[in-house]
């Protein structure tokens, strides 16, 4: 889990760049029904990439070897997400099942 020191970014479907940032989950939640937007929203950590958060937090489910390989290749440190992210997917501005 995020600290409170964390924002929600959504991603939508086929997007290269986030739609739209916030620092409150109601307000991204209001603002994706409000445009029947399809996709995910995720927190992400406040001031600290994703990948050292999740290392930080054991949350990669990499072996110390890969770990040791992977934190070295900046391609896999830039684009790092993890499920042990808090995430919510949308479908049409409702929450999907």
């Amino acid at each position: 889990m995020l600290s409170d020191q964390q924002v929600w970014v959504f991603n939508g479907i086929g997007g290269q760049f986030p739609g739209g940032i916030f620092s409150d989950l109601d307000m991204a939640q209001n603002w994706i029904a409000q445009n029947k937007l399809t996709g995910v929203l995720t927190a992400y950590p406040l001031n600290e990439g994703c990948f050292d958060w999740a290392v930080a937090n054991d949350c990669t489910n990499l072996s110390q070897a890969k770990l040791a390989i992977k934190a070295v290749d900046p391609n896999f440190v830039g684009s790092f997400s993890t499920t042990s992210q808090e995430h919510y997917h949308f479908n049409n501005g409702s929450p999907a099942a």
